[in-house]
């Protein structure tokens, strides 16, 4: 009688984890903050550094990027913490170990820095001091006021913004090129109605 030879069907692809939809609502939460706060800082400095303009609208400005500096934080501090605990899905089944050494450092990255930027800007308020907010509210001061300190801070304050831009850029980007040229299901991770069945 013949041997049976063995079955040459292809094993089943592994299974694609998806982020959690907690973890999902926090990411889409700082990526809307981000969206909003990035602009507003941008164009506030343009309009009170570049044009020495200091009106109720240049305020509004200021005031509207402390209080959502602030919110990032807390966010951030609160997503970090949901990760720490919680953990994250394992990586896409198909990943090479470059990709999953540069997420990792990119995605650690941008937690360090969401933590970093919104504390430099409130010790840089601390500093000069500028913690009023709309008039209503002052944010606790964190030192005592020195001016010359407190310029030296939003200056590195706004390197580390321009760094986690960069480093949100090539989140980005990287999450572009998985979806449209590998084809994989990295975006899929953290937007399952995406997922690629194989």
């Amino acid at each position: 009688m013949p041997k049976r030879q063995p079955s040459s069907a292809p094993s089943a692809a592994p299974e694609v984890q998806v982020y959690s939809p907690t973890a999902r609502r926090f990411h889409w939460l700082v990526v809307g903050l981000i969206l909003v706060q990035a602009p507003i800082g941008l164009y506030m400095v343009y309009r009170g550094s570049t044009l020495n303009i200091w009106d109720a609208a240049t305020n509004a400005l200021y005031s509207s990027h402390k209080l959502i500096g602030m919110v990032i934080l807390l966010v951030a501090m609160a997503r970090l913490g949901y990760r720490v605990v919680h953990g994250a899905p394992d990586d896409e089944p198909t990943l090479e170990p470059w990709h999953k050494v540069a997420s990792a450092v990119n995605h650690w990255g941008i937690y360090v820095l969401l933590l970093v930027v919104p504390v430099l800007g409130w010790l840089g308020v601390s500093y000069y001091p500028a913690l009023d907010v709309f008039g209503l509210v002052k944010l606790p001061g964190l030192v005592a006021a020195n001016k010359e300190t407190a310029e030296a801070v939003f200056v590195y304050h706004a390197y580390a913004a321009f760094a986690l831009l960069a480093l949100i850029g090539v989140h980005v980007g990287a999450a572009l090129y998985h979806h449209l040229i590998r084809r994989d299901n990295v975006l899929a991770r953290m937007i399952p109605g995406l997922l690629k069945r194989r």
